[in-house]
């Protein structure tokens, strides 16, 4: 069978007047029909249109003349409301069966889907249906008329938001194209909701036949409104617009068959045409022309110092001296030194150039800049040691000679620090002291404080009380004046009960020394000086915690009374014995041993005060005579001895 492929002319006869926009030539090759249209003007019979029409219909709507428009997603959306009579019912599905003849029916070309309406709206297949002709055809002829109102722009939202889904089969990148066909007024407003499709993507092709509103079908349309809006008069004539929508939806390829003039990409539409731009380019207010997207101009990127930019992208980078992390985006310095190749004897510091070198606190870098050698600060600096100054990297320190202490100035030495120690005074708080003795004891201990210069940098007293058991009443860190340490002294209650002597020096050792409590670190040097005051026998062993204190630096003072046991006073007292060890008779004369006290921890600080002696004592006698006849003898032989000086002078003169 020889293929029809529209070779038809129409022939004019026109009166020297341009024909009709309808009977323009539509000839693709060789004329095999010409057709004489006499006419002398534009009044031409309408039935001489049908009749051309559908002679026209006959040969463009033949199967072989299948439409090659490239993939569309068509929505026929028809109106089957009560006032569509069955007879023009039948008009309209045989319109959309010639249509569909024309295209290239297939699932990955023209796809088709019917949805008709009137007060309600009905899906007779989707998209995704058929994917024949046939089926399409039988689906067109098993429609059953709805017969209601006229609720288009229901339908048109039905058919935006189900029809042209996904789950219906509309396709990504694909054209939508939807033929609304309509004999009246709408019954509900269309306006937005047609707005709202064409937003979308959805090109509208509007269908008036009779009674229907021009400004309606104008409302719903996509611009320009003389290609996709149409009136006819009656359901007959609906085939009119067939030929033409098949002239839009069939033309020729304007990417392929004109200057389109894109200067990327030209993408086609039915009887149309538009630009795109590759990834990365944005298209000129011309609608052709590309410009690149500068993303580091407009900064939209993360980089932390350089931005690369390409098309639509970028790239990060880094400045001399620094490398790009594994986010692409932030950048670290390079570390020089991390190469192993510096040399440096001490330290390597890499800088944005390289590196140096440096030397420790305490050293100097040599000229080879690698090498360190250590600075003797005591031959560089004023020191100003007393005695002897030794140098360590970067500073120094100053000592004295054995028995003297290093003063709080650092620099100066001195046989007593008693300004600077940490006491700590055990009290026996036995049932045996009784409580008029034990307010003795406690204003013996404030006469201790009042020899002592209390400050938070000076001398730390700490107070604790035992008798079964051991009681802190302050740490060294709790008071830092004495008026402070007085005063709780005098609100120490008594305990009472037995004398565990042994497990209050245990208490000390373990707690009352700890830095916890406030004692300074050893490495300080800050005597640690402990003074246990006892009235009796101890109730457990005192032997193991006396010795440990003594190893452990304390020096240790024993104050006895009354019942107190010799022998635990000087295994607790450090040695010398005498000096750590004071005992009396009566508690009514520990204010002497106070006095005492005060001298033998720091003897300077007496400042020409007596020491007060028994003056019965047999040494205090002998040291009255050692005192006395000196001073009795020398006073008449010095009166004697200028005597004659005297006289001897005077007989010089005479002669």
């Amino acid at each position: 069978m020889k293929p029809v492929t529209a070779h038809v002319c129409l022939k004019l006869k026109t009166h020297n007047n341009p024909p009709p926009p309808l009977l323009r030539l539509l000839a693709f090759g060789p004329c095999e029909e010409i057709l004489d249209v006499h006419r002398s003007d534009y009044s031409f019979p309408s039935y001489k249109v049908t009749q051309l029409t559908s002679y026209l219909s006959l040969l463009l709507l033949s199967p072989e003349t299948k439409c090659k428009s490239g993939p569309v997603d068509l929505v026929f959306l028809i109106d089957s409301s009560r006032s569509v009579r069955p007879h023009e019912f039948e008009t309209m599905r045989k319109f959309m069966i010639d249509i569909l003849d024309t295209l290239d029916i297939g699932p990955n070309t023209t796809r088709v889907g019917v949805v008709q309406y009137s007060s309600q709206v009905r899906s007779e297949f989707s998209l995704k249906t058929h994917s024949n002709l046939d089926a399409m055809v039988k689906g067109i002829n098993q429609i059953i008329p709805l017969a209601q109102g006229t609720m288009t722009g229901l339908a048109i939202k039905y058919m935006m938001n189900m029809a042209f889904s996904a789950e219906e089969g509309d396709r990504p990148k694909v054209p939508n194209v939807a033929v609304i066909v309509t004999d009246g007024r709408p019954q509900d407003r269309v306006a937005e909701v047609a707005a709202e499709a064409r937003d979308k993507g959805i090109e509208i092709y509007a269908v008036g036949v009779a009674r229907a509103d021009m400004t309606s079908l104008r409302a719903m349309a996509s611009p320009p409104f003389e290609d996709h809006v149409f009136l006819v008069e009656s359901f007959d004539l609906i085939h009119q617009f067939g030929l033409q929508f098949q002239d839009k939806l069939c033309g020729v390829d304007l990417c392929l068959e004109t200057a389109h003039g894109c200067e990327h990409i030209c993408e086609s539409s039915p009887s149309s045409f538009h630009c795109l731009c590759l990834p990365g380019y944005t298209l000129n207010n011309d609608g052709k022309t590309c410009a690149a997207i500068d993303l580091c101009v407009e900064g939209k990127h993360d980089c932390e110092q350089i931005c690369i930019s390409s098309p639509g992208s970028f790239t990060c980078d880094c400045k001399k001296g620094y490398k790009l992390n594994d986010d692409k985006k932030t950048c670290s310095m390079i570390n020089y030194c991390s190469f192993g190749n510096h040399s440096c004897d001490h330290e390597c510091v890499s800088v944005l150039s390289g590196y140096h070198c440096r030397c420790n606190e305490g050293y100097r870098l040599l000229d080879d800049s690698k090498t360190c050698q250590d600075v003797d600060m005591c031959n560089t600096v004023e020191h100003g040691c007393e005695h002897q100054c030794v140098s360590t990297p970067g500073s120094f320190y100053c000592v004295c000679p054995e028995g003297q202490l290093l003063q709080d100035d650092g620099k100066s030495c001195g046989t007593c620090k008693s300004a600077n120690i940490d006491l700590v005074l055990l009290i026996d708080g036995s049932k045996s002291v009784r409580p008029q003795n034990f307010e003795l004891v406690k204003k013996f201990v404030n006469q201790v404080v009042d020899s002592l210069d209390i400050s938070a940098h000076g001398t730390r007293v700490g107070l604790v009380q035992y008798s079964s058991r051991v009681r802190t009443e302050f740490p060294l860190n709790m008071y830092h004046s004495a008026d402070e340490i007085k005063a709780a002294v005098m609100k120490v209650d008594y305990m009472e009960k037995g004398t565990m002597t042994g497990l209050a020096l245990k208490h000390m050792l373990e707690n009352s020394f700890s830095e916890a409590e406030g004692a300074r670190p050893t490495s300080r040097n800050i005597p640690r000086i402990g003074l246990v005051f006892t009235d009796g026998r101890s109730q457990d062993d005192i032997t193991e915690y006396a010795k440990k204190a003594k190893e452990a630096g304390i020096t240790m003072y024993a104050v006895g009374v009354g019942k107190a046991v010799e022998d635990e006073l000087r295994e607790i007292a450090s040695e010398p014995v005498e000096k750590h060890f004071y005992y009396t008779t009566d508690f009514t004369a520990i204010s002497t041993i106070a006095e005492n006290l005060k001298l033998n921890v720091c003897p300077e600080e007496s400042q020409g005060e007596i020491e007060v002696k028994d003056p019965c004592a047999c040494e205090s006698l002998v040291e009255f005579q050692q005192c006395l006849y000196p001073s009795l003898i020398r006073s008449p032989l010095v009166g004697m001895t200028a005597r004659l000086e005297q006289l001897e002078n005077q007989l010089l003169s005479r002669k």
